[in-house]
């Protein structure tokens, strides 16, 4: 019989685990490509259309109930993702490294999602209700510390490798190794670390015709829910500002300023996202449950998207003056980033609203996939617009967005005490 294995001994590897992927393909492949040379339209194209696997994932969650058991898909997706990032560091200095790393960070997506799915479902076997909900803070905690570590740390390093080899390519090769001795060391200590659930066994009792009536019974209900348009448009249009502005603010920050970026060093964009910008984010997060836990999601609904748009205002500001202190860039980007943070707060518990009550677990999937939708398809074409329209005249675009966002608030129904139920 096993002996019981404190949370503390996995909780945070497996979470911090979870976030590394996620993190090095969706912001890390950013900057890389942007300093290997590709034009901005190239490469919000090819991040965006990356990012499209996270809108499929709930396809194949089924699959990993009815094959092997989530500790074992745990494992073995973590030595894939090892094995991939070791493969994308070997392949940047390859004269084909665009159509090879490409494949590779779509490989490394659908591992990445696919670890997501094993991991949310391992936590949930083996631990209690209770047990859940202390540690909830502990995984969150360290999935924010596995984007400070991909968007700050790893970047830094990077920049600094950039300079002291003088090889740009040769830089992120390294960065990229280290990368992926990370995930492979997590993976051999996961081998031992990780409970063995009792209830951990593949559903030998669903067959395959039963997972796809079940599938489509929860599309029809999802569909067939009230209001049901407006909250696939909230879900889409919320967020559209923030999804063209996300993959074009740190090429900003990278071009040079004859062109109307700020010039800043890998290092220095590095700093400003990972580190400055993360904890903005995390606390605008923060106060945000706080105030929708006293007065409720309805009362602070236009508030929170006004404050998830009007920050952008500072990217105006710092395209058509590019200030050169620091500092300065460093207090505009958290503005925005505690703004973003805290609208984001409405967005999260809307979704979690409109998924009650049957199937919720099922239709909150479908309510991520819009999520996901919601940010790779302006994304894709947010370099487009950039390089057409120029800094300047991009986030004034980028502002005049944010009436997509404020238009869809009058046309939402919510309970008035909705999100004081949630905190309580």
């Amino acid at each position: 019989m096993n002996k019981p294995r404190s949370p503390w001994l996995w909780i945070p590897t497996l979470y911090f685990a979870e976030g590394i992927p996620y993190v090095a393909v969706m912001t890390v492949s950013v900057i890389m490509y942007k300093r290997c040379g590709l034009t901005n339209t190239q490469v919000a194209l090819f991040s965006g259309l990356i990012g499209f696997v996270w809108v499929f994932k709930g396809l194949w969650s089924p699959f990993v109930d009815l094959l092997k058991t989530k500790r074992w898909w745990i494992l073995t997706a973590q030595l894939l993702l090892g094995a991939g990032l070791g493969g994308i560091a070997l392949l940047i200095p390859a004269p084909f490294f665009l159509q090879a790393t490409l494949a590779m960070f779509i490989l490394l997506a659908l591992c990445s999602a696919t670890h997501d799915i094993a991991a949310d479902g391992f936590y949930m076997l083996e631990l209690n209700d209770s047990q859940q909900s202390f540690y909830v803070g502990i995984r969150n905690t360290f999935y924010r510390f596995a984007n400070i570590f991909g968007q700050g740390l790893l970047i830094m390093l990077a920049g600094f490798l950039e300079k002291s080899t003088g090889n740009i390519r040769y830089a992120w090769s390294i960065t990229f190794f280290i990368l992926a001795g990370i995930i492979l060391l997590i993976f051999a200590y996961h081998r031992f670390a990780l409970p063995v659930p009792v209830a951990d066994r593949p559903s030998i009792d669903k067959s395959a015709k039963n997972i796809f009536s079940e599938f489509k019974q929860t599309f029809v209900s999802f569909f067939s829910k009230k209001q049901v348009g407006v909250a696939i448009a909230f879900m889409l249009l919320y967020r559209f500002s923030e999804a063209l502005l996300v993959k074009i603010s740190s090429l900003f920050m990278l071009d040079p300023r004859n062109i109307g970026g700020l010039e800043l060093s890998t290092e220095k964009v590095g700093f400003v996202y990972g580190t400055v910008g993360v904890i903005a984010l995390t606390l605008g997060g923060i106060v945000g449950g706080i105030a929708v836990s006293q007065k409720g999601l309805k009362y602070w609904l236009l508030p929170m998207a006004l404050c998830i748009t009007l920050p952008h205002i500072v990217y105006v500001y710092l395209a058509y003056y590019q200030p050169t202190d620091f500092i300065l860039i460093n207090v505009a980007v958290a503005l925005e980033q505690f703004g973003y943070g805290f609208g984001f707060t409405a967005y999260m518990l809307y979704l979690i609203y409109f998924s009650d009550g049957a199937h919720k677990t099922a239709h909150y999937a479908i309510a991520t996939a819009f999520m996901a939708m919601s940010m790779s398809l302006p994304g894709m074409v947010a370099g487009w617009l950039q390089e057409k329209m120029g800094y300047e005249h991009f986030f004034v675009f980028i502002m005049l967005c944010s009436l997509t966002t404020w238009a869809i608030i009058p046309f939402l129904k919510i309970e008035k005490d909705f999100g004081k139920k949630i905190k309580n």
